[in-house]
């Protein structure tokens, strides 16, 4: 890891092991073979699975934003679970790119909330001329006043300038939602896809995607940018498939469609900024549980 935060690089690998933006109820649900307190920092784990994977170069600067151990004292505050510590891990975290100043980001997470401050800072630098495009099964459009408080589902609706007031006047930029688009959405919940319709974001369903990524590309040429920031969370890949991520949803892109669209967008547009968030490692933090239990030779 880079220390020295008065340095610049054009290129920043930023690692987010944020795991507070998934309410316990959600995550208990979704992943109930495991203790619920691994469950939760699961995504940690996973961020660190993903640093192994995903290849860096050696030009590129790697800075780590400090997240917090797990507590059960957390509750919600205003609508949003462990809002406190949120809040604090993305001042961290903004604090990381404003310093480092970077043309391009490549996260890894974490849930889908660490997209947030990455695509702000990029949205700052480059204006107008940035699109998101924000591969996912969920819509990412609650607010605080919804039924869900977990700050992960509305990282859409911060990133665009709705939600808490807190949260959104520490960000540098939002970004416009017609430049925004939801691709592979084909799960969401009762009082999000009102929101995705008043706020005009645009969808693409799996079923599309999955066919080819013409009319993907047709919208981001309209959009009149040239640069892209792709948000994946892998719980867009087909669950019916493989399991990669809390959420499991079939029906979803395959993975090979995964793989063409984003190679697509990098063909049509510069891409400044990839996140690969939510991903949960279940059979890893089973074992991890497993091994926990036992007693070894010394």
């Amino acid at each position: 890891m880079n220390t020295d935060l008065t340095a610049k690089s054009s290129s920043l690998r930023l690692l987010w092991p944020q795991w507070q933006g998934a309410a316990p109820d959600v995550v208990g649900a979704l992943a109930p073979e495991l203790p619920l307190p691994l469950a939760q920092t699961g995504y940690s784990l996973g961020t660190r699975i993903l640093d192994l994977l995903v290849p860096g170069s050696a030009d590129q600067r790697t800075e780590v934003v400090p997240v917090g151990e797990y507590s059960s004292t957390l509750g919600a505050e205003r609508g949003v679970y462990a809002r406190e510590a949120v809040i604090d891990q993305l001042q961290a975290a903004l604090k990381i790119l404003r310093e480092a100043d970077p043309d391009k980001v490549t996260t890894l997470g974490g849930e889908c909330s660490v997209s947030v401050a990455p695509f702000s800072h990029l949205g700052a630098k480059y204006g107008d001329d940035l699109a998101v495009v924000w591969l996912d099964a969920h819509p990412d459009c609650t607010l605080p006043e919804s039924n869900y408080n977990g700050y992960h589902a509305m990282a859409i609706s911060h990133l665009i300038g709705h939600g808490d007031p807190d949260v959104l006047q520490a960000l540098p930029a939002t970004i416009d939602p017609s430049r925004v688009a939801l691709a592979g959405l084909h799960a969401w919940a009762e009082d999000e896809l009102p929101n995705v319709q008043a706020w005009g974001l645009t969808t693409f369903s799996p079923t599309v995607l999955n066919q080819g990524t013409e009319s993907l590309l047709d919208w981001l040429k309209a959009t009149g940018c040239s640069k892209v920031a792709i948000h994946l969370d892998v719980d867009v890949v087909d669950s019916s498939d493989v399991v990669l991520g809390l959420g499991m949803e079939p029906q979803g892109l395959s993975r090979d469609s995964v793989a063409k669209t984003i190679a697509a967008l990098h063909g049509a547009a510069d891409v400044v900024a990839l996140t690969v968030a939510e991903y949960l490692p279940r059979q890893v933090l089973a074992l991890q549980d497993l091994l926990g239990k036992i007693e070894f030779p010394s």
